[in-house]
């Protein structure tokens, strides 16, 4: 494990032998207000996230034009799809506020953003990372601008082909990808998850850190991604799993994320090293209970 890949994310780093990094997709289950924001941040820093995550996105070039004018009903009333994508992104000063409240409050933020303007928007406000949502795995336009930032790069692989995957490491280059595992189904069924495909990354980019990006209802499978070795976990969060929104029955309540991160904090300390050793708690039941010492304790049984 001396070996393993890391990778910086601000204050903190994920990689093997580090704490797991948790991420509360934020996304766009603030439905547009700024004060669900600050409701979440609350709810994730409350939980012990160390990040949230939004969305960023220039409407006009991430909304093909052929859906403009569709209309659809909001919370804000029946719009055009072009309007309500407008209506769903903050601005330089709502996105300081947000970053004035995550600091205040111990936690970072950055976001996944969909279209080279949105990466120099979202580059001005010094974030410790940037995201590729697996919808944009692709397009190396935007690889190659995120590339250029130098900032820590985290990669979804959800919807992709392992020949896609393959693509957008050689345009990104391995030195600052963290490579999160992830089905971009929501939700997402347990038979969709193919848990194991953490480990295939593994293998497939040693030099790579890898994590898990999850959709899927209940907390179990996330859970069995961190036993498998994800050291960076995602997951979507909002203040009610019935609100208006196309992420809200894909993410975690309040009470489901303190969960969530309670228990990768105990799985991380279970996992341990992997280095056989009699603990102190043992030494006492060995003493009451084995009737033949066998090799001394201390003693390297291969000079026994």
């Amino acid at each position: 494990m001396t070996n393993a890949p890391t990778r910086q994310l601000g204050t903190k780093t994920a990689g093997a032998g580090h704490p797991v990094y948790v991420t509360g997709e934020i996304g766009i289950n603030h439905n547009g207000e700024l004060d669900n924001v600050f409701k979440l941040i609350d709810v994730a820093a409350a939980a012990g996230c160390d990040a949230v995550k939004f969305q960023k996105r220039t409407p006009e070039i991430a909304v093909p034009k052929d859906q403009w004018d569709i209309e659809r009903d909001t919370p804000w009333g029946r719009m055009k799809y072009i309007d309500y994508r407008h209506r769903m992104e903050f601005d330089a000063e709502q996105y300081g506020k947000i970053g004035e409240y995550a600091t205040s409050k111990g936690i970072a933020w950055f976001a996944s953003p969909w279209d080279v303007e949105s990466v120099d928007f979202l580059d001005q406000f010094d974030v410790p990372a940037h995201k590729v949502a697996s919808a944009s795995l692709t397009d190396d336009e935007l690889l190659e601008r995120l590339k250029a930032t130098g900032r820590t790069i985290i990669l979804s692989t959800g919807m992709s082909t392992p020949a896609q995957i393959a693509h957008a490491v050689k345009v990104l280059g391995e030195d600052n990808i963290l490579m999160c595992h992830a089905t971009s189904t929501y939700p997402a069924k347990p038979t969709e998850l193919n848990l194991r495909m953490i480990n295939t990354l593994q293998r497939e980019y040693p030099n790579i850190p890898i994590g898990y990006s999850g959709h899927e209802p209940g907390l179990q499978t996330t859970l069995a991604a961190v036993a498998l070795g994800a050291v960076f976990v995602e997951r979507h969060i909002t203040l009610d799993r019935t609100l208006w929104g196309s992420d809200q029955s894909a993410s975690i309540e309040p009470r489901g994320l303190e969960l969530l991160v309670r228990d990768i904090r105990v799985i991380e300390e279970a996992l341990g090293d992997g280095v056989k050793k009699v603990y102190d708690g043992e030494k006492a039941q060995m003493k009451k209970l084995r009737r033949v010492p066998g090799v001394v304790a201390d003693q390297d049984p291969t000079e026994a």
